[in-house]
């Protein structure tokens, strides 16, 4: 039985393979993508109606005498009082921030000690900040899943209304069927070509003599390979200012919502990657991509090295022939609402930076990566069962260091631009805040600015 259904099913599936691979190489879409999502803009559409009508009748029947507008008020509250995660709910004056305060001016030294008067109402701006931030702070927000103003017909979200009525059931209980029957087996199947032929085909491009042939058909297999394994996600992309893509040795430099970043952008331009040596899944890909372009990897111990990884970067750069470098100074995953700080290395070592502001729309699949809820492989499974990738990504204009300016200004520059062009918020935090504890210096640079403002306060 089993030998009957492979023999009747292998050709369809081969052409289909092929065919994929074959529109992957010559980066051409049939369309197809773009009308799924389009279908399913129109079924979210419907599902929103469908619950605003649902919910006014309930309401109606619990409270006969409430109007239309207090019929809908059960979705539009939960509207109003969620507040994507991009959107804080407190208003606060920035008091405490992870930067060094100006020096205050120098005072004649007095013979006498100075006296400090102490009120209370001196610290009520720390101690407002304090509540505000145990109330909402602007860090531990960015980890969580990005809230939906409205549903998207999966339950791993924020809302639950697959059960309000019959024809939202019926969606949903279609939809699943859809996603894990039929999906979800194509896309495994999919990915697991697109690294395959990572493997075969730069283990053939490897063993070429000529290095320029060598490095042109090295970075066809990049993309074709990225390019198959966001098709196994039904990734829909959106390219805009082409004409800023990186062409030369450099620097790529984006905003980080998750492992997909690399492989979103890896299908429009070829990168060398940078980052520690993994095994499993992921290393399979690594070994794979570095048999025939010059990636850069590092063992654990090495990457904590900082010198080392300067070095290295610098010499990668000279080579003009060498593909830009692709790096997230974030160094982890921010839920798609906001920029937090970058680490300077990449801007110390000199060279221009290309900057590209990434963009995923959560309505179809949360695309971030929360890794201290998620192993890698759960995460992919979620993607997997996902409605799809839809994102756009834009490029910027080259940037340079300018004359006297520092790495760490240098890196708020870029990030700034990056923000304000994807629409994200421009945080000063440092995203490892998730990981560690505030530095020592953060709360001595508070504790100095509280101090000086009590002996201006007495004075």
């Amino acid at each position: 039985m089993i030998g009957v259904l492979f023999d009747i099913l292998w050709i369809p599936i081969g052409g289909f393979l092929s065919f994929l691979i074959f529109i992957s190489a010559i980066n051409k879409s049939i369309g197809v993508r773009k009308a799924y999502v389009n279908l399913l803009l129109r079924i979210f559409e419907y599902g929103r109606v469908s619950i605003e009508t649902a919910s006014k009748e309930n309401q109606h029947i619990q409270n006969p005498k409430t109007d239309d507008k207090q019929g809908v008020q059960l979705v539009d509250d939960a509207d109003s009082k969620e507040g994507t995660n991009g959107a804080t709910l407190i208003t606060r004056d920035a008091v405490l921030l992870p930067q060094p305060q100006e020096p205050a001016p120098e005072k004649p030294v007095s013979s006498t000690k100075d006296e400090i008067n102490f009120d209370f109402e001196k610290c009520l701006d720390y101690v407002k900040s304090g509540v505000e931030a145990i109330i909402e702070d602007d860090v531990t927000s960015r980890f969580e899943a990005e809230e939906l103003k409205s549903w998207n017909m999966l339950t791993r979200t924020n809302r639950h209304y697959e059960f309000i009525s019959w024809k939202i059931t019926s969606i949903w209980v279609f939809g699943f069927f859809i996603r894990y029957v039929i999906l979800m087996p194509l896309r495994v199947l999919v990915c697991f070509v697109g690294v395959l032929f990572a493997v075969l085909s730069n283990s053939i491009v490897a063993c070429l003599p000529f290095r320029f042939v060598r490095l042109s058909l090295a970075s066809l297999s990049f993309k074709i390979t990225f390019r198959l394994i966001s098709s196994s996600m039904s990734s829909f992309i959106k390219f805009h200012n082409k004409q800023y893509k990186p062409t030369v040795s450099g620097f790529c430099v984006a905003n980080h919502t998750s492992p997909l970043d690399v492989a979103i952008l890896s299908t429009d331009c070829t990168y060398s990657l940078i980052g520690q040596r993994h095994g499993g899944f992921l290393g399979v890909l690594q070994r794979a991509l570095a048999r025939a372009s010059p990636h850069i990897w590092f063992e654990r111990g090495e990457a904590k090295d900082r010198h080392l990884v300067a070095e290295r970067l610098k010499q990668h750069v000279s080579d003009p022939n060498n593909p830009p470098i692709l790096i997230f100074p974030e160094g982890t995953c921010i839920n798609n609402t906001s920029v937090m700080q970058f680490k300077k290395g990449s801007f110390e070592v000199g060279g221009v930076i290309y900057p590209v502001a990434i963009k995923y729309d959560p309505r179809f699949g949360d695309a971030f990566w929360n890794s201290a809820k998620y192993s890698m492989m759960q995460y992919l499974y979620m993607m997997m069962t996902s409605w799809a990738i839809v994102c756009d990504v834009w490029y910027l204009p080259p940037m340079y260091r300018q004359e006297g300016e520092s790495a760490i200004d240098f890196a708020n520059r870029v990030k700034s631009v990056i923000a304000k062009q994807g629409g994200l918020i421009d945080l000063v935090w440092d995203g490892q805040l998730k990981r560690m504890k505030p530095k020592k210096e953060w709360r001595e640079i508070q504790q100095v600015e509280f101090a000086n403002r009590l002996k201006s306060d007495s004075t």
